[in-house]
Parts: C-alpha cells; structure tokens; sequence
C-alpha cells in the first residue's frame, strides 16, 4: 500500500480570534512561526474592528501569549486578556473552529504542493460565514457543560 505524502516541511500558521456571538472571524497569518509579534498583529487587528463594546481575548497559556509585549499592546488597545486554565481548550470556542477546519481542509485530504495546501485553508477561513455558515452555528455555542456536584479522587 503506498499513500502519498507531501516531502518537505513547510510551515503556515493561523492565528485567529471568533466573535463569540457574530461569529465574525479575524485571522492573522504567516509562513514562519507564531510569536508574540503575531499576537500583537490579531489585537491590532481586532482594534481596528472599532468594536463599541470591550473586547476580551481568550487565551492559552502559550509563554508568547503572555509576554510583556502582548500585555503592554493590549494595554494600550484596551483588550483584555483572559488567559485559561491549562489543559482546558474546550473552553476556548475558536478550538472548535479549528477542529472543524481540520475536518474539512486536511483529513484524507492530499495536497501536491504548498500552495494549494494554502489556499485551502485561506479558502475556509473566507467561508466561514458563507458555506460553513450553518454547520458552525451548533459548533461555535457558548454552551459549556459544567458539574453542579463533583468530587476529586486521586490516583
């Protein structure tokens, strides 16, 4: 059996922030690593929304995502930052996009060069509120299952 597989390593990162409501997504991209440069990219980009109401960007724990340099530029931007607890990317709905982006863009999917493996991904990212409209609206819920009761065993 032989599948086929792309050869090289080539690199493109998306960095993205959902309205949780609207569902609008911005997205900031590039082809070398994500850094604190790029965080402070999304929240200049998220400034430039001229939103009227406060943003709160939620966040992991990633050491570039809570550099000085990200805290001062959000400072100055006046967006806060909600930075969760480790290991709990279901609370993040912007996961969930992601997840469904791989789904769509890169299981059992074969792309023959680099930039067709792009503009996949550029391409979904533009549809997210055309074609992928109706399947995101159940995805991208703010409806977290919580536990009213629990208890804690250690192993």
């Amino acid at each position: 059996m032989f599948v086929q597989a792309p050869s090289g390593r080539s690199r493109f990162n998306v960095l993205g922030a959902i309205n949780a409501i609207s569902h609008e997504l911005v997205t900031v991209t590039n082809t070398s690593y994500s850094n604190a440069q790029s965080i402070c990219d999304l929240l200049w980009q998220l400034y430039h929304l001229h939103l009227q109401v406060p943003i709160t960007l939620v966040l992991d724990n990633a050491r570039y995502q809570k550099c000085a340099l990200v805290t001062e530029v959000a400072t100055a931007l006046h967006i806060e930052l909600l930075y969760l607890p480790p290991y709990s990317p279901n609370l993040n709905i912007i996961e969930r996009l992601w997840k469904f982006m791989k789904k769509k863009c890169l299981y059992s999917q074969y792309y023959t060069d680099f930039p067709s493996f792009q503009s996949a991904i550029l391409t979904f990212l533009h549809e997210t509120q055309t074609i992928y409209k109706e399947e995101l609206e159940s995805l991208l819920t703010l409806r977290f299952q919580t536990f009213k009761e629990s208890q804690i065993i250690a192993a």
